[in-house]
Protein backbone atom coordinates (compact mmCIF):
# COMPACT_ATOMS: atom_id res chain seq x y z
CA UNK A 1 0.00 0.00 0.00
CA UNK A 2 1.18 3.50 -0.90
CA UNK A 3 0.43 6.11 1.77
CA UNK A 4 1.59 9.73 1.94
CA UNK A 5 0.53 12.53 4.27
CA UNK A 6 0.80 16.21 3.25
CA UNK A 7 0.56 18.90 5.93
CA UNK A 8 0.08 22.62 5.37
CA UNK A 9 1.68 23.93 8.56
CA UNK A 10 0.34 27.45 7.99
CA UNK A 11 -3.31 26.38 7.96
CA UNK A 12 -2.88 23.20 9.99
CA UNK A 13 -4.54 21.17 7.20
CA UNK A 14 -3.66 17.60 6.21
CA UNK A 15 -4.34 15.74 2.98
CA UNK A 16 -3.45 12.26 1.77
CA UNK A 17 -2.32 10.15 -1.18
CA UNK A 18 -3.28 6.49 -0.88
CA UNK A 19 -2.89 3.80 -3.49
CA UNK A 20 -1.56 0.55 -4.81
CA UNK A 21 1.92 0.53 -6.30
CA UNK A 22 1.22 -2.80 -8.00
CA UNK A 23 -1.76 -1.53 -10.01
CA UNK A 24 -0.46 2.06 -10.31
CA UNK A 25 -3.72 3.56 -9.00
CA UNK A 26 -4.12 6.13 -6.22
CA UNK A 27 -6.71 8.35 -4.51
CA UNK A 28 -6.18 11.85 -3.13
CA UNK A 29 -8.14 12.72 0.01
CA UNK A 30 -9.00 16.35 0.85
CA UNK A 31 -6.57 17.95 -1.63
CA UNK A 32 -5.37 21.52 -1.24
CA UNK A 33 -5.83 24.01 -4.08
CA UNK A 34 -2.11 23.69 -4.88
CA UNK A 35 -2.33 20.22 -6.44
CA UNK A 36 1.21 20.17 -7.83
CA UNK A 37 2.50 18.46 -4.68
CA UNK A 38 0.26 15.42 -5.25
CA UNK A 39 1.06 15.17 -8.93
CA UNK A 40 4.78 15.26 -8.20
CA UNK A 41 4.44 12.61 -5.48
CA UNK A 42 2.32 10.36 -7.71
CA UNK A 43 4.82 10.70 -10.53
CA UNK A 44 7.69 9.84 -8.18
CA UNK A 45 5.80 6.75 -6.96
CA UNK A 46 4.77 5.69 -10.47
CA UNK A 47 1.02 5.84 -9.82
CA UNK A 48 -1.96 7.57 -11.46
CA UNK A 49 -4.42 9.59 -9.42
CA UNK A 50 -7.79 8.15 -10.40
CA UNK A 51 -10.14 9.67 -7.80
CA UNK A 52 -10.51 12.53 -5.34
CA UNK A 53 -12.24 11.76 -2.05
CA UNK A 54 -13.62 14.62 0.05
CA UNK A 55 -14.41 14.01 3.69
CA UNK A 56 -16.71 17.05 3.53
CA UNK A 57 -17.14 20.53 2.06
CA UNK A 58 -14.22 22.39 3.58
CA UNK A 59 -14.64 25.80 5.19
CA UNK A 60 -11.02 26.65 5.92
CA UNK A 61 -9.28 26.06 2.60
CA UNK A 62 -10.10 25.97 -1.09
CA UNK A 63 -10.10 22.39 -2.34
CA UNK A 64 -8.09 21.22 -5.31
CA UNK A 65 -10.80 18.83 -6.48
CA UNK A 66 -11.85 21.22 -9.23
CA UNK A 67 -8.35 21.44 -10.63
CA UNK A 68 -8.04 17.65 -10.63
CA UNK A 69 -11.36 17.36 -12.48
CA UNK A 70 -10.77 20.14 -15.01
CA UNK A 71 -7.05 19.64 -15.66
CA UNK A 72 -6.75 15.86 -15.32
CA UNK A 73 -10.25 14.42 -15.74
CA UNK A 74 -10.26 12.90 -12.24
CA UNK A 75 -13.73 12.14 -10.75
CA UNK A 76 -14.68 13.55 -7.34
CA UNK A 77 -16.50 11.60 -4.64
CA UNK A 78 -18.38 13.20 -1.74
CA UNK A 79 -21.43 12.34 0.37
CA UNK A 80 -24.61 13.59 -1.38
CA UNK A 81 -25.79 15.53 1.69
CA UNK A 82 -23.11 18.05 0.70
CA UNK A 83 -25.35 18.99 -2.27
CA UNK A 84 -22.45 20.16 -4.44
CA UNK A 85 -22.99 22.11 -7.66
CA UNK A 86 -20.39 20.09 -9.52
CA UNK A 87 -20.39 16.63 -11.14
CA UNK A 88 -19.59 14.03 -8.49
CA UNK A 89 -19.82 10.36 -7.60
CA UNK A 90 -21.90 10.07 -4.41
CA UNK A 91 -20.59 7.88 -1.60
CA UNK A 92 -22.56 6.30 1.21
CA UNK A 93 -21.98 4.80 4.62
CA UNK A 94 -20.52 1.30 4.45
CA UNK A 95 -19.48 1.59 0.82
CA UNK A 96 -16.02 0.31 -0.10
CA UNK A 97 -14.02 1.86 -2.92
CA UNK A 98 -10.75 0.46 -4.20
CA UNK A 99 -7.53 2.24 -5.06
CA UNK A 100 -6.19 -0.69 -7.02
CA UNK A 101 -6.37 -3.53 -4.51
CA UNK A 102 -6.43 -1.22 -1.46
CA UNK A 103 -9.93 -1.04 0.08
CA UNK A 104 -11.25 2.30 1.34
CA UNK A 105 -14.36 1.94 3.49
CA UNK A 106 -16.69 4.89 4.02
CA UNK A 107 -17.91 5.81 7.52
CA UNK A 108 -20.52 8.56 7.62
CA UNK A 109 -19.46 10.68 10.61
CA UNK A 110 -21.63 13.83 10.76
CA UNK A 111 -21.07 16.57 13.32
CA UNK A 112 -18.58 19.03 11.93
CA UNK A 113 -20.78 19.05 8.84
CA UNK A 114 -23.81 16.84 8.04
CA UNK A 115 -22.10 15.21 5.04
CA UNK A 116 -18.82 14.44 6.81
CA UNK A 117 -17.27 11.01 6.23
CA UNK A 118 -14.19 9.23 7.52
CA UNK A 119 -12.30 6.67 5.45
CA UNK A 120 -10.96 3.36 6.78
CA UNK A 121 -7.99 2.37 4.61
CA UNK A 122 -6.99 -1.28 4.23
CA UNK A 123 -8.58 -2.02 7.64
CA UNK A 124 -5.50 -0.70 9.39
CA UNK A 125 -5.77 3.09 9.47
CA UNK A 126 -8.52 5.68 9.41
CA UNK A 127 -8.56 9.15 7.84
CA UNK A 128 -10.80 11.05 10.26
CA UNK A 129 -11.03 14.38 8.44
CA UNK A 130 -12.71 16.96 10.65
CA UNK A 131 -14.14 14.60 13.25
CA UNK A 132 -11.46 13.12 15.51
CA UNK A 133 -8.18 15.02 15.88
CA UNK A 134 -5.05 14.21 17.85
CA UNK A 135 -6.05 15.34 21.34
CA UNK A 136 -9.35 16.96 20.44
CA UNK A 137 -12.41 16.85 18.18
CA UNK A 138 -13.77 19.17 15.52
CA UNK A 139 -15.85 22.27 16.16
CA UNK A 140 -19.57 21.64 15.51
CA UNK A 141 -20.76 25.16 14.67
CA UNK A 142 -19.70 25.83 11.07
CA UNK A 143 -22.58 24.27 9.14
CA UNK A 144 -25.47 23.82 11.58
CA UNK A 145 -26.52 25.09 14.99
CA UNK A 146 -23.74 24.23 17.45
CA UNK A 147 -25.81 21.97 19.71
CA UNK A 148 -27.15 19.98 16.75
CA UNK A 149 -23.65 19.59 15.36
CA UNK A 150 -22.29 18.59 18.76
CA UNK A 151 -24.88 15.83 19.16
CA UNK A 152 -23.97 14.39 15.78
CA UNK A 153 -20.28 14.66 16.53
CA UNK A 154 -20.66 12.81 19.84
CA UNK A 155 -22.21 9.79 18.14
CA UNK A 156 -19.65 9.88 15.32
CA UNK A 157 -16.79 9.86 17.83
CA UNK A 158 -18.38 6.93 19.63
CA UNK A 159 -18.54 5.09 16.34
CA UNK A 160 -14.88 5.78 15.58
CA UNK A 161 -13.95 4.47 19.03
CA UNK A 162 -15.39 1.09 18.03
CA UNK A 163 -12.51 0.64 15.60
CA UNK A 164 -9.60 -1.51 16.86
CA UNK A 165 -7.19 0.28 19.21
CA UNK A 166 -4.27 -0.53 16.92
CA UNK A 167 -5.69 1.44 13.97
CA UNK A 168 -3.61 4.46 13.09
CA UNK A 169 -5.49 7.76 13.02
CA UNK A 170 -4.64 10.45 10.48
CA UNK A 171 -6.73 13.61 10.93
CA UNK A 172 -7.66 16.39 8.54
CA UNK A 173 -6.17 19.01 10.85
CA UNK A 174 -3.27 19.43 13.24
CA UNK A 175 -2.32 22.25 15.62
CA UNK A 176 -2.54 25.62 13.88
CA UNK A 177 -6.07 25.10 12.60
CA UNK A 178 -9.05 26.99 14.05
CA UNK A 179 -11.17 23.83 13.80
CA UNK A 180 -10.21 22.64 17.29
CA UNK A 181 -8.88 24.23 20.47
CA UNK A 182 -6.73 21.53 22.08
CA UNK A 183 -5.19 19.85 19.05
CA UNK A 184 -1.75 18.33 19.35
CA UNK A 185 1.03 19.25 16.90
CA UNK A 186 1.46 15.51 16.28
CA UNK A 187 0.44 14.47 12.79
CA UNK A 188 -1.00 11.06 13.70
CA UNK A 189 -2.08 8.88 16.60
CA UNK A 190 -3.95 5.63 17.23
CA UNK A 191 -7.49 4.83 18.31
CA UNK A 192 -6.12 3.40 21.56
CA UNK A 193 -4.02 6.48 22.33
CA UNK A 194 -6.99 8.78 21.80
CA UNK A 195 -9.18 6.69 24.07
CA UNK A 196 -6.63 7.26 26.82
CA UNK A 197 -5.88 10.95 26.36
CA UNK A 198 -8.27 12.83 24.06
CA UNK A 199 -10.20 15.48 26.02
CA UNK A 200 -13.19 15.20 23.69
CA UNK A 201 -13.58 11.50 24.46
CA UNK A 202 -13.77 11.97 28.22
CA UNK A 203 -17.55 12.52 28.11
CA UNK A 204 -19.71 9.47 28.59
CA UNK A 205 -22.93 11.47 28.44
CA UNK A 206 -24.13 13.13 25.25
CA UNK A 207 -25.65 16.13 27.03
CA UNK A 208 -22.43 16.81 28.90
CA UNK A 209 -20.52 16.64 25.62
CA UNK A 210 -22.99 18.99 23.94
CA UNK A 211 -22.81 21.52 26.78
CA UNK A 212 -19.02 21.63 26.51
CA UNK A 213 -18.34 21.40 22.79
CA UNK A 214 -21.22 23.63 21.68
CA UNK A 215 -19.71 26.55 23.59
CA UNK A 216 -17.12 27.12 20.86
CA UNK A 217 -14.95 30.17 21.53
CA UNK A 218 -12.44 29.82 18.68
CA UNK A 219 -12.85 32.72 16.24
CA UNK A 220 -14.60 31.94 12.99
CA UNK A 221 -12.62 33.34 10.06
CA UNK A 222 -14.67 35.71 7.86
CA UNK A 223 -13.48 33.69 4.85
CA UNK A 224 -15.50 30.65 5.98
CA UNK A 225 -18.71 31.31 4.04
CA UNK A 226 -16.83 32.24 0.86
CA UNK A 227 -14.63 29.14 1.00
CA UNK A 228 -17.65 26.88 1.50
CA UNK A 229 -19.34 28.55 -1.48
CA UNK A 230 -16.26 28.04 -3.64
CA UNK A 231 -15.89 24.40 -2.60
CA UNK A 232 -19.54 23.59 -3.11
CA UNK A 233 -19.87 25.51 -6.38
CA UNK A 234 -18.66 24.86 -9.91
CA UNK A 235 -15.13 23.56 -10.33
CA UNK A 236 -12.35 26.13 -9.97
CA UNK A 237 -9.46 26.02 -12.39
CA UNK A 238 -5.80 26.92 -11.89
CA UNK A 239 -5.03 30.47 -10.73
CA UNK A 240 -3.76 33.18 -13.01
CA UNK A 241 -0.04 33.85 -12.80
CA UNK A 242 0.92 36.49 -10.23
CA UNK A 243 2.84 39.18 -12.09
CA UNK A 244 5.08 42.08 -11.13
CA UNK A 245 3.42 45.49 -11.35
CA UNK A 246 4.89 48.72 -12.67
CA UNK A 247 2.20 50.82 -10.98
CA UNK A 248 0.17 49.93 -7.89
CA UNK A 249 -3.01 51.76 -8.84
CA UNK A 250 -6.00 51.92 -6.53
CA UNK A 251 -5.68 48.87 -4.32
CA UNK A 252 -5.40 47.45 -0.83
CA UNK A 253 -1.70 46.80 -0.30
CA UNK A 254 -0.80 43.74 1.75
CA UNK A 255 2.80 43.97 2.89
CA UNK A 256 3.95 40.37 3.34
CA UNK A 257 7.53 41.24 4.32
CA UNK A 258 8.85 40.73 7.87
CA UNK A 259 7.53 43.19 10.46
CA UNK A 260 10.88 44.95 10.81
CA UNK A 261 11.06 45.57 7.06
CA UNK A 262 7.54 47.00 7.11
CA UNK A 263 8.42 49.29 10.01
CA UNK A 264 11.50 50.56 8.18
CA UNK A 265 9.49 51.66 5.15
CA UNK A 266 6.13 50.89 3.58
CA UNK A 267 3.60 52.48 1.27
CA UNK A 268 0.90 54.54 2.92
CA UNK A 269 -2.04 52.50 4.14
CA UNK A 270 -0.41 49.08 3.71
CA UNK A 271 -1.42 46.24 6.02
CA UNK A 272 1.45 44.11 7.27
CA UNK A 273 0.88 40.35 7.59
CA UNK A 274 4.30 38.66 7.32
CA UNK A 275 4.22 35.49 5.24
CA UNK A 276 7.22 34.24 7.22
CA UNK A 277 5.20 34.16 10.46
CA UNK A 278 2.76 31.45 11.50
CA UNK A 279 -0.88 31.34 10.36
CA UNK A 280 -0.27 33.81 7.54
CA UNK A 281 -3.30 32.89 5.44
CA UNK A 282 -5.69 32.78 8.38
CA UNK A 283 -4.51 36.12 9.73
CA UNK A 284 -4.63 37.77 6.32
CA UNK A 285 -8.16 36.42 5.93
CA UNK A 286 -9.25 38.33 9.03
CA UNK A 287 -7.91 41.60 7.61
CA UNK A 288 -8.71 41.53 3.90
CA UNK A 289 -11.97 41.76 1.99
CA UNK A 290 -12.20 39.39 -1.01
CA UNK A 291 -14.00 42.00 -3.11
CA UNK A 292 -11.18 44.54 -2.93
CA UNK A 293 -8.29 44.76 -5.37
CA UNK A 294 -5.28 43.30 -3.53
CA UNK A 295 -1.66 44.04 -4.36
CA UNK A 296 1.24 42.41 -2.52
CA UNK A 297 4.39 44.19 -1.32
CA UNK A 298 7.10 41.54 -1.07
CA UNK A 299 10.86 41.38 -0.66
CA UNK A 300 11.23 39.35 -3.85
CA UNK A 301 9.35 37.15 -6.31
CA UNK A 302 9.67 34.00 -4.18
CA UNK A 303 8.12 35.74 -1.16
CA UNK A 304 5.31 37.11 -3.32
CA UNK A 305 4.52 33.69 -4.81
CA UNK A 306 4.53 32.06 -1.39
CA UNK A 307 2.09 34.68 -0.11
CA UNK A 308 -0.11 34.25 -3.17
CA UNK A 309 -0.35 30.49 -2.57
CA UNK A 310 -1.40 31.12 1.02
CA UNK A 311 -4.01 33.71 0.08
CA UNK A 312 -5.47 31.55 -2.67
CA UNK A 313 -5.78 28.68 -0.21
CA UNK A 314 -8.34 30.70 1.78
CA UNK A 315 -10.29 32.07 -1.17
CA UNK A 316 -8.41 35.15 -2.42
CA UNK A 317 -8.08 33.81 -5.94
CA UNK A 318 -7.88 37.05 -7.93
CA UNK A 319 -4.76 38.93 -6.85
CA UNK A 320 -3.76 41.99 -8.88
CA UNK A 321 0.02 41.44 -8.66
CA UNK A 322 3.01 42.39 -6.55
CA UNK A 323 5.82 44.90 -6.27
CA UNK A 324 9.16 44.84 -4.47
CA UNK A 325 9.99 48.55 -4.22
CA UNK A 326 8.07 51.81 -4.04
CA UNK A 327 9.00 55.43 -4.81
CA UNK A 328 7.31 56.82 -1.71
CA UNK A 329 7.29 55.10 1.66
CA UNK A 330 6.67 55.96 5.29
CA UNK A 331 8.10 54.41 8.44
CA UNK A 332 6.61 53.38 11.77
CA UNK A 333 8.23 53.63 15.20
CA UNK A 334 8.34 50.30 17.08
CA UNK A 335 8.57 50.45 20.86
CA UNK A 336 11.03 48.37 22.85
CA UNK A 337 9.64 46.50 25.86
CA UNK A 338 12.30 48.09 28.07
CA UNK A 339 10.93 51.53 27.19
CA UNK A 340 7.26 50.71 27.50
CA UNK A 341 7.04 50.81 31.30
CA UNK A 342 8.58 54.29 31.36
CA UNK A 343 6.16 55.50 28.68
CA UNK A 344 3.26 54.11 30.67
CA UNK A 345 4.41 55.85 33.85
CA UNK A 346 4.67 59.11 31.94
CA UNK A 347 1.15 58.60 30.59
CA UNK A 348 2.38 59.44 27.12
CA UNK A 349 0.99 56.31 25.41
CA UNK A 350 -1.91 53.93 25.64
CA UNK A 351 -1.32 50.20 25.37
CA UNK A 352 -3.60 48.10 23.18
CA UNK A 353 -3.52 44.35 23.81
CA UNK A 354 -4.39 42.69 20.48
CA UNK A 355 -4.42 39.06 21.61
CA UNK A 356 -7.50 36.89 22.02
CA UNK A 357 -9.61 37.14 25.18
CA UNK A 358 -8.49 33.74 26.48
CA UNK A 359 -4.85 34.85 26.27
CA UNK A 360 -5.53 38.17 27.95
CA UNK A 361 -7.40 36.51 30.81
CA UNK A 362 -4.20 34.70 31.75
CA UNK A 363 -2.04 37.82 32.09
CA UNK A 364 -2.25 41.42 30.94
CA UNK A 365 -0.83 44.87 31.64
CA UNK A 366 -3.09 46.85 33.99
CA UNK A 367 -4.72 49.81 32.31
CA UNK A 368 -4.26 48.40 28.81
CA UNK A 369 -7.13 48.35 26.35
CA UNK A 370 -8.16 45.16 24.59
CA UNK A 371 -9.23 44.66 20.98
CA UNK A 372 -8.14 41.50 19.13
CA UNK A 373 -6.11 42.39 16.03
CA UNK A 374 -8.61 40.63 13.77
CA UNK A 375 -11.38 43.09 14.70
CA UNK A 376 -9.49 46.34 14.27
CA UNK A 377 -10.28 46.99 10.63
CA UNK A 378 -13.96 46.72 11.49
CA UNK A 379 -13.89 48.68 14.76
CA UNK A 380 -11.38 51.31 13.63
CA UNK A 381 -10.60 53.87 16.32
CA UNK A 382 -13.64 53.16 18.49
CA UNK A 383 -12.59 53.35 22.16
CA UNK A 384 -9.11 54.67 21.39
CA UNK A 385 -7.69 57.99 22.51
CA UNK A 386 -6.10 59.14 19.27
CA UNK A 387 -4.51 62.17 20.94
CA UNK A 388 -1.59 59.98 22.06
CA UNK A 389 0.35 57.14 20.41
CA UNK A 390 -1.16 53.67 20.63
CA UNK A 391 1.33 50.91 21.46
CA UNK A 392 0.14 47.53 20.20
CA UNK A 393 1.32 44.38 21.95
CA UNK A 394 0.73 40.63 21.65
CA UNK A 395 2.90 37.62 22.55
CA UNK A 396 5.69 37.69 19.97
CA UNK A 397 5.22 40.83 17.87
CA UNK A 398 3.52 39.54 14.72
CA UNK A 399 -0.06 40.39 15.64
CA UNK A 400 1.15 43.68 17.12
CA UNK A 401 2.60 44.60 13.75
CA UNK A 402 -0.60 43.62 11.95
CA UNK A 403 -2.67 45.68 14.38
CA UNK A 404 -0.40 48.72 14.17
CA UNK A 405 -0.50 48.65 10.37
CA UNK A 406 -4.32 48.52 10.37
CA UNK A 407 -4.52 51.43 12.82
CA UNK A 408 -1.91 53.44 10.92
CA UNK A 409 -3.96 52.98 7.74
CA UNK A 410 -6.86 54.55 9.66
CA UNK A 411 -4.72 57.54 10.61
CA UNK A 412 -3.70 56.49 14.13
CA UNK A 413 -0.16 56.98 15.46
CA UNK A 414 0.34 53.26 16.17
CA UNK A 415 3.64 51.82 17.38
CA UNK A 416 4.05 48.05 17.69
CA UNK A 417 6.13 46.07 20.15
CA UNK A 418 7.94 43.82 17.69
CA UNK A 419 10.53 42.05 19.83
CA UNK A 420 8.56 40.00 22.33
CA UNK A 421 5.34 40.81 24.12
CA UNK A 422 3.34 40.04 27.25
CA UNK A 423 5.29 36.83 27.76
CA UNK A 424 8.48 38.88 28.15
CA UNK A 425 6.94 41.77 30.11
CA UNK A 426 8.74 42.30 33.43
CA UNK A 427 6.38 44.91 34.81
CA UNK A 428 3.18 44.41 36.77
CA UNK A 429 0.44 42.23 35.30
CA UNK A 430 -2.98 41.09 36.41
CA UNK A 431 -5.13 38.13 35.44
CA UNK A 432 -8.86 37.78 35.07
CA UNK A 433 -10.74 35.24 37.15
CA UNK A 434 -13.76 33.90 35.33
CA UNK A 435 -15.79 34.21 38.52
CA UNK A 436 -15.49 37.98 38.02
CA UNK A 437 -12.54 39.03 40.15
CA UNK A 438 -8.97 40.10 39.36
CA UNK A 439 -5.70 39.16 41.02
Amino acid sequence: MLFRQFVDDDLGCASYLIGDSATDEAFVVDPAYAIEQYLEAADAEGVRIVRVLETHTHADHVSGHGRFALEHGVPVSVHPIAEPDYPHDPIEDGQTLHAGSVPVRVLHTPGHRPEHCAFVVDERLVLTGDSLFVGDAARPDLAVEAREGAEGLFHSLQRLMQLPDAYDVYPGHVAGSLCGAAMSPAHSTTIGAEKRSNVALAFGDVQEFIATSAGVSTPRPPTTARVVELNRGPFISAPAELGSLGEIGIATVLDVRPAAAHAAGHVHGAFNVPVSASSFATRAGFILDPVERIVLHASDNDEAQRAARGLRSVGFLELAGYFTSADSTEASSPVELDDLERLLQEGSVQVLDVREKSERDERYIPGSLHIPYRLLRETGTDGLDTSKPVVTICETGTRASIAASVLAAAGVDARPVLDGGIENWRGQTVSFRRCGGST
